[in-house]
């Protein structure tokens, strides 16, 4: 276990975008080839976009780092952080490092932009698409992108995650954003047993519907068991069902224009059906 830890601290930048651009590729290709849902849209135009939001993402993760970097530095140096001080088997420092990671970094962000209406403008950008596939996985505004680098650094300063395990957080979060979102045929009874623990794809499709209660459900990143241990995790038993978007975006000149994307966060709110958002503002 400790070999995985030095692989990804040893890791370049070029070979960890290597390996989530071939990922993207091959879930490009499943769903392609096999997809869970036929639906009706311009893929390549539609992927335009949400690459575009990729790129973004990855750029403003890129410049994240430097501050990640120094987070990682700082618990190393100072013994900070819940790893530094405590003893444990390599395989469960790697276990808890990335349940911590996952907790705050991934899920209770999520929530909180869920919860706060401020920051739903943000994340709406994301719930948006109606065409949920593999390229909506890392579908971000750049501002809801700083949230997570926020939160993510907060994860690092709990946890006191060491360089090797952070990058291997961020590598696994990555490819499970993608994965999550595909649009692949998965054995039902398969993706079912593995949703108790970790996030599927069919357990984050429900997270996508349209309306509520769903769309405040199923906030999971790589596990799901924060959402079973917190009440928040929902089912939806027939995915061809589902109905991607959010209700108060359904227009195409909205949730596919690039330009209008970028500035939802700064136009005026609009209340989805039945939602609890506001409560913080």
């Amino acid at each position: 276990m400790s070999g995985l830890i030095d692989f990804f601290s040893g890791i370049s930048t070029q070979e960890r975008s290597l390996i989530l651009v071939l990922g993207l590729v091959f879930l490009i290709t499943a769903e392609t080839l096999a997809p869970q849902v036929n639906m009706n849209y311009k893929k390549i135009r539609h992927g335009a976009t949400n690459i575009f939001f990729t790129l973004v993402t990855l750029l403003i993760n890129l410049i994240g780092a430097i501050f990640i970097i120094e987070a990682i530095n700082f618990c190393q140096n100072n013994n900070f952080g819940l790893l530094n001080n405590i003893i444990l088997p390599t395989w469960l420092r790697i276990i808890l490092g990335l349940a911590i990671l996952d907790l705050v970094g991934a899920w209770f962000i999520h929530w909180l932009q869920h919860s706060v209406r401020w920051m739903w403008k943000f994340h709406l950008i994301h719930h948006s698409d109606p065409n949920v596939d593999a390229t909506t996985g890392l579908r971000h505004h750049p501002g809801e992108n700083i949230f997570r680098l926020l939160f993510t650094i907060l994860a690092v300063l709990i946890s006191g995650a060491s360089f090797g395990l952070v990058m291997m957080y961020q590598t696994v979060s990555v490819f499970f954003a993608h994965l999550t979102h595909a649009n692949i045929k998965i054995p039902s009874g398969i993706d079912r047993y593995l949703s108790y623990i970790f996030v599927t794809p069919f357990f984050h499709k429900v997270h996508h519907h349209y309306t509520q209660p769903h769309t405040d459900s199923n906030y999971g990143n790589i596990f799901s068991i924060w959402d079973h241990m917190f009440g928040t995790a929902k089912s939806f038993y027939n995915l061809k069902n589902l109905v991607y978007g959010i209700d108060t975006h359904m227009d195409p000149k909205e949730h596919s224009r690039l330009s209008n994307l970028l500035l939802i966060p700064f136009q005026s709110y609009r209340q989805p059906a039945e939602s609890n958002k506001g409560q913080a503002e």
